[in-house]
């Protein structure tokens, strides 16, 4: 083990006395292992030191390590910590000594595992089920909880009444707070408003305004009500808000007069008047709206005035939907996944098992009701017994971080691109968050160093990778707080689901594409316009059994000591800002602009690794002649106006024609590995799934 010079510590942005300090600390624990000197260095270590040193000690520490080991842990829980946690009381009372032993378990009888979890997580059943389990039609036709009556809204509000619900602030405001009783009696109020508009159970009501205080209650209303929710993202175009609205049947709509900023506005209900839309409900961001309304739409004020609150839930079958979502598919048309009474289980035991959510807690991560991770949110957080935590700003800037210091905030919540920018330019450095117990990061794979940088921003707390989709309701893998947490890395598959890792053959390999076997809670049974067995059954491999095992769309890659990481996705979908979207998406929009004949949209990961970046290949018209930036320009404008924003070009290269199969397939990957030749990045892309 060579010893650790201070001057080299002075080099990368330590004050010489610190930097002699840090340097014989180093040398006094050269005879440890690895492990055991980078716990001991994490002692020493304070927010003042530069990011530059924490990452030279962190790989000092284990200069010396063992690959066959998996990957270096940043954070080793201490016995007490790992004691403590929600997985390991589980794993006591099922006798289970590792979470290798709990996995085989939680698969080996499945009913038994979610009846245990819905037992630890309270979830209230106005009518006992039959029946855990039933799979008489198939796994992929599983039904839970066979014969009970619930409504899972009433399961947000098993805790004390005077217990924190929501904590939230608005950008450059206070920090306010709301109990349950006070969400509780808003979701009644909303519910009986829904009821006094002529809305009834099973009527499709979209939601298309940021995740606010009012928006919980919206949604938690709605589902009080027997309405299903159509959850709709409030960057989305006119034109893919208009698709929503059309597939999920909506006969109303919930939406803000405008959006705030850093002192922008952005017009939100005049974007949603694009779409056509039903019935208008605009909630104004200061009293009425701003904006004439619509004849017909209604302003908040109006919706709620006189309405008398919805005392009982409307009471539905487990199977029965509560909310439709929406994820790309491969064809360009957004899938359409409804999410029933049973799906919010599984997002509430994934809170519990791996972000480790306990009664006092409090939550928060940037996300959008258009998004799983918003009901997600709702429902992890306040069935858990914590509080949901939401700023109503930008989460790029500083005033974010010191809100989640202000409010308390135990899980902090993260998508890697704004990890990336955070660590741009030290933004949220000398914050401390001493509340905070870990992070999470999902919607996109994150690269190592970016995720041991935000581990040090408070004092190398973990980082729960967390992977999955919203056609599963939560994640098929993950990391613990019970087991070593290694940057940009998961350390098991999700409980009460088997992944299998298959090549092109089918056969079982340490890296190729991953399939599932169910039946877990979670899984989507139907699509709305689509054949579900068709996408997610149709052609894949059988399990030991001789059924199908469900087709996820991930390539992941199985490490030793029992670790994991994403390589990327084996169909023609990506994730751009965390969210994720297919080719024929952005290729549909993009070969619609007069001078192109036609495009291939390609995810590329950067050398680096971490967040994929969008390349687009054009084949101009004829007599088309545009420099390369001036292609890119054009083609974001378009992808901004008709798709999303949040989708960005990195680079965009003319070609005289696409390569393709002999079946007229566009040869994407041929494509993505001429141009990492040509720029020398990895030709994997690498992400997760929304």
């Amino acid at each position: 083990m060579h010893p650790l010079a201070a001057q080299e510590l002075v080099a990368l942005g330590a004050q010489p006395p610190r930097a002699e300090a840090l340097a014989a600390q180093a040398g006094v624990l050269c005879s440890l292992p690895p492990m055991q000197r980078w716990q001991r260095l994490c002692r020493e270590l304070v927010w003042q030191d530069p990011f530059a040193v924490k990452s030279r000690l962190y790989r000092w520490a284990y200069a010396d390590w063992d690959a066959a080991l998996g990957p270096a842990p940043a954070w080793i829980p201490t016995e007490d910590e790992a004691r403590s946690t929600n997985i390991a009381s589980l794993m006591r009372d099922v006798g289970a000594h590792t979470v290798e032993e709990l996995h085989a378990w939680s698969v080996a009888d499945r009913a038994r595992f979610w009846h245990a979890m819905v037992q630890r997580l309270g979830i209230r059943f106005r009518q006992p089920w039959q029946s855990v389990l039933d799979v008489t039609q198939g796994p992929s036709r599983a039904q839970w909880f066979v014969g009970a009556r619930m409504n899972i809204a009433e399961s947000c509000f098993q805790a004390p009444a005077e217990q924190p619900a929501l904590f939230w602030q608005r950008e450059g405001g206070a920090v306010h707070r709301s109990s349950r009783a006070e969400l509780q009696e808003q979701v009644r109020l909303v519910a009986g408003a829904v009821r006094r508009a002529g809305l009834h159970p099973a009527d499709a009501v979209a939601v298309d305004m940021p995740l606010t205080p009012t928006a919980v209650a919206i949604y938690l209303g709605l589902v009080w009500a027997g309405c299903v929710v159509v959850s709709i993202a409030d960057s989305l175009a006119p034109a893919e808000v208009a698709a929503r609205l059309r597939l999920g049947r909506a006969r109303a709509i919930f939406t803000q007069d405008q959006v705030t900023r850093a002192d922008k506005h952005w017009q939100l209900y005049a974007k949603v008047l694009q779409a056509e839309p039903p019935r208008a409900v605009v909630i104004g961001e200061e009293g009425p709206p701003a904006s004439r309304l619509r004849p017909g739409d209604v302003s908040w004020a109006e919706f709620l005035g006189g309405a008398h609150p919805l005392e009982e839930p409307h009471l539905a079958a487990p199977h029965e939907p509560t909310n439709l979502l929406f994820s790309s598919g491969t064809t360009g048309e957004p899938k359409a996944i409804p999410w029933s009474h049973v799906t919010p289980i599984k997002c509430a035991a994934d809170g519990w098992l791996y972000q480790d959510v306990r009664p006092g807690d409090r939550l928060t991560w940037p996300t959008n009701l258009g998004w799983m991770m918003g009901p997600w949110l709702i429902y992890a957080s306040l069935i858990n017994g914590g509080a949901i935590c939401l700023y109503d700003g930008a989460p790029q800037a500083r005033g974010f971080g010191e809100f989640v210091a202000a409010a308390g905030v135990t899980m902090l919540g993260v998508i890697p691109t704004l990890v990336k920018t955070w660590r741009a330019d030290g933004r949220m450095e000398g914050l401390a968050w001493p509340a905070l117990r870990c992070f999470s990061s999902t919607g996109e794979c994150s690269n190592p160093e970016d995720m041991l940088y935000l581990m040090s921003l408070a004092g190398f707390k973990p980082v729960i990778e967390y992977c999955g989709g919203t056609e599963i309701g939560g994640g098929y893998v993950a990391s613990t707080l019970v087991q070593p947490n290694a940057p940009s890395t998961f350390s098991t598959a999700a409980l009460g689901m088997e992944l299998v890792i298959t090549d092109e053959r089918g056969l079982p390999t340490q890296r190729g594409e991953v399939f599932l076997r169910g039946p877990s809670i979670g899984f989507s049974t139907e699509l709305v316009g689509r054949d579900h067995d068709e996408v997610y059954y149709a052609g894949t491999p059988l399990d030991d059994a001789g059924s199908p095992l469900r087709r996820h769309g991930d390539e992941l890659e199985r490490l030793p000591n029992g670790f994991f990481r994403a390589q990327g996705r084996a169909d023609d979908c990506m994730n751009l800002g965390g969210v994720k979207v297919s080719a024929a998406e952005i290729e549909r929009v993009l070969n619609a602009q007069t001078d192109v004949v036609e495009t291939a949209a390609v995810a590329v990961n950067p050398p680096e690794g971490g967040p994929s970046r969008l390349v687009v290949f054009v084949v101009p018209r004829a007599g088309i002649q545009h420099e390369a930036s001036a292609w890119k320009e054009r083609l974001q404008q378009a992808i901004k106006a008709e798709l999303n924003p949040l989708f960005k070009i990195h680079d965009v290269v003319p070609l005289d024609a696409l390569p393709r199969t002999a079946s007229n397939k566009v040869m994407r990957r041929l494509l993505r590995a001429h141009y990492c030749e040509r720029s020398h990045a990895p030709a994997e892309t690498h992400s997760h799934p929304d």
